[in-house]
């Protein structure tokens, strides 16, 4: 839970202008110039800021990631607070068939 909330927090602050920004992507550093998930991390930051067209521009995936790690998050939080069979539906069988 903390690295996705960490996460989020520094793809929030960071800075999108320009090309020279630091990247973790491998194929980046092998002197690749395309990556199919480049753009993304800075697709999320424009999501955040609620720039769509900003954020499609950079990854089309990026708004649907933003919303999974925020469903994640989610659920990693109800199972902190409330253990991990809170919100389970429980289904009783009266045994008598109508």
């Amino acid at each position: 839970m903390l690295v996705w909330l960490t996460a989020l927090i520094f793809l929030y602050c960071i800075n999108t202008e320009g090309e020279g920004h630091f990247t973790l992507c491998v194929f980046r550093l092998l002197g690749f110039e395309h990556c199919p998930g480049c753009g993304i991390g800075r697709s999320i930051h424009e999501a955040m800021h609620f720039n769509w067209n900003g954020s499609w521009h950079f990854h089309w995936f990026g708004i649907p990631a933003l919303l999974i790690i925020i469903v994640r998050l989610f659920h990693l939080l109800k199972n902190l607070f409330y253990g991990p069979n809170a919100a389970k539906p429980v289904y009783e069988y009266s045994g008598s068939s109508a």
